[in-house]
């Protein structure tokens, strides 16, 4: 309560040890990061060019759906979000837009490199960065943008001058970028170890962060025990939730066109519908639901409201295939809710079944057809 999401960005920053971040791409992506325990997350613009525009992260995303797609983020989960600022989307000015956007988008800190445009995506050849004097210039901008919205907002500086110039280059503006005041240095595509090493000794009291690019990048991939030997403080892993999301969605379409379901591959529905957030949506809207039910003071009403609303809509969909499609629970008195769940339930009067099974006991089946799908659909009434 009252806390920022930077101010627990630096809270991590200042706990002991080294911290990894795995990157997410959308609003799903980030709460299985948070899910599965990690204590921050960062996004991917490579990530998200590929799942929202289908493709390559070469300066097609532009500020507004970087900013959108954030937005979507940070709703959905409660860890700190680093996001991915490619390089401001134009001059200083326009970089200190988009730190204030990031701010106002909730994010807890911002990565802000030094290419030109359009940008190129790490690890990938045809990269160019502005001259020194820009880079640093630029983040001065982002600290002008920072202060002036009274933010804490954590600002990563990172520098692509490894592969565009050359080490030396890298380690000058990292340096300079230190003294800026910059929270965390980041220097892409470093080729070795002891380039590793040469980056952590710069301005050593300034957290480093490491990219472990998977499947094949110029860095060397190291455990965190290495890296924290080598001086790292934050590890990202960038395309490990997109690269496996990849596969899996390439597999899943082979089986099907083979004829086959991959259910072995697949978390349960009742599994799914947890991790959406159904059965709380559920419980929150029974909650209200039992509330629109009393009655009013001073209405006049001599006889209690049945309690029909306060039972539950067991509803289960079984393909012609015999596997089940559905199998939910909701509150008796949100129908509206069924209607949308199963549209074939739109044209029957289920508040009359109701009615009339309200006497009854639990396990009473008010519905049990088979659509015009093939599909069959029971209601029960517990």
């Amino acid at each position: 309560m009252g806390e920022t999401p930077a101010k627990a960005l630096r809270k991590i920053l200042d706990s002991p040890g080294v911290h990894l971040g795995p990157a997410c791409f959308d609003a799903l992506s980030a709460k299985l990061i948070q899910r599965a325990g990690f204590s921050y997350c960062f996004t991917s613009g490579f990530s998200i060019s590929a799942s929202r525009l289908g493709l390559p992260d070469t300066g097609f995303m532009s500020y507004g759906e970087m900013l959108d797609q954030g937005l979507q983020i940070t709703q959905a989960v409660s860890i700190p979000v680093i996001g991915d600022g490619d390089n401001g989307y134009g001059n200083a000015m326009n970089l200190k837009r988009t730190v204030k956007g990031y701010i106002r988008a909730g994010f807890a800190g911002i990565i802000l490199e030094d290419q030109v445009s359009p940008k190129a995506c790490g690890h990938t050849r045809g990269r160019k960065v502005v001259s020194r004097e820009e880079a640093v210039s630029c983040i001065r901008a982002a600290f002008d943008a920072r202060k002036e919205s009274g933010s804490d907002i954590v600002i990563v500086a990172r520098t692509d001058a490894r592969q565009a110039v050359s080490l030396d280059e890298a380690l000058w503006r990292t340096k300079a970028f230190a003294d800026a005041g910059a929270d965390i240095l980041f220097i892409d595509a470093l080729a070795s170890v002891e380039e590793m090493k040469a980056f952590c000794k710069v301005s050593p009291e300034v957290p480093k962060m490491a990219n472990m690019l998977e499947g094949g990048g110029k860095t060397p991939i190291l455990s965190p025990l290495e890296l924290a030997e080598i001086g790292y403080k934050v590890v990202v892993y960038p395309l490990s939730l997109m690269g496996v999301s990849m596969r899996a969605m390439q597999d899943a379409l082979l089986a099907i066109k083979g004829g086959q379901i991959p259910s072995e591959r697949m978390p349960s529905f009742e599994e799914m519908k947890e991790i959406l957030g159904f059965n709380s949506y559920y419980e929150e809207e029974e909650k209200y639901a039992a509330a629109a039910s009393l009655p009013s003071p001073g209405d006049g009403s001599k006889h209690p409201p049945s309690d029909i609303s306060a039972r539950k809509l067991r509803v289960k969909i079984t393909g012609t295939d015999g596997l089940e499609r559905l199998d939910a629970r909701i509150p008796a008195g949100s129908l509206a809710t069924l209607t949308n769940i199963v549209p074939a339930l739109g044209g029957i009067n289920i508040k009359k079944l109701l009615d009339d099974a309200a006497e009854e006991v639990g396990g009473k089946v008010l519905l049990d057809f088979t659509d015009t799908t093939g599909d069959r659909i029971q209601v029960f009434l517990e």
